[in-house]
């Protein structure tokens, strides 16, 4: 996966394009989304995908968190927001760490998911690192069933610099489990001139919705769950 110019050669622009101030609310809900699901309390988090730690600048009040981000230039920002975290390189489909937590955390990185077999993968990660018993929350942007086109801005100023953003999401092929995200950026660094950037995302979207989970409990317990999808009996094997 070749990462968007906006986690790669525009990484250091992250803060102006999203301030962590704009992510406390969101926050609050999935720590109180955690905290409910958790058997136990939750001393350890891993975040996957945890870009310009953002999420972690909130979070991380309440834990001792983990960061795993595939960009390089991402990784920096969060350091300078989080330098108490730890900073790990890795892909969410693959990374391996020789630990586990209390509950995985993986906010819209999630959505960067293109395809059923790589979702698939990111929740064999987020398993492979929770302790038993623990929590796993994912956050994508949208699913087939509420995901719109749309248009938005936004942008900050901080000291010499600002930035102004347009966000274009549309879907090219309504058959297949992606859309595109398309973005303009209007950068101005002191008196140089401004300049305008251009970035295109390709986004997943879950097809048909039809989901169901179960605990890893349950799966370590018994190894076969009997349940029901999208109204067919199916027995899920461990």
């Amino acid at each position: 996966m070749t990462a968007p110019r906006m986690y790669a050669q525009l990484a250091d622009w992250w803060p102006l394009m999203s301030d962590p101030s704009d992510y406390e609310e969101e926050a609050g809900i999935f720590r109180a989304t955690l905290e409910e699901l958790a058997a136990e309390p939750i001393r350890s988090l891993l975040e996957l995908g945890s870009g310009g730690g953002h999420n972690a600048s909130h979070l991380k009040q309440h834990y001792e968190m983990t960061l795993v981000e595939p960009s390089m230039g991402m990784r920096e920002v969060s350091r300078a927001l989080n330098p108490e975290c730890q900073h790990l390189p890795g892909d969410m489909r693959t990374v391996r760490l020789e630990m586990q937590f209390d509950a995985v955390f993986i906010h819209d990185a999630i959505s960067y998911m293109a395809t059923e077999e790589e979702l698939l993968a990111a929740f064999r990660t987020a398993h492979a690192h929770c302790k038993p018993g623990g929590v796993a929350l994912f956050v994508p942007d949208s699913t087939r069933e509420n995901w719109r086109p749309s248009t938005d801005c936004g942008g900050h100023d901080r000291g010499a610099r600002s930035l102004r953003m347009l966000e274009w999401s549309f879907d090219p092929d309504p058959d297949d489990t992606t859309y595109t995200c398309a973005f303009a950026f209007l950068l101005r660094d002191g008196n140089a001139p401004i300049r305008c950037e251009q970035d295109e995302h390709v986004m997943g979207l879950a097809r048909d919705g039809d989901a169901v989970c179960w605990s890893t409990w349950q799966l370590d317990h018994h190894e076969i769950v009997n349940d029901h999808l999208a109204g067919e009996a199916i027995a899920a094997t461990w």
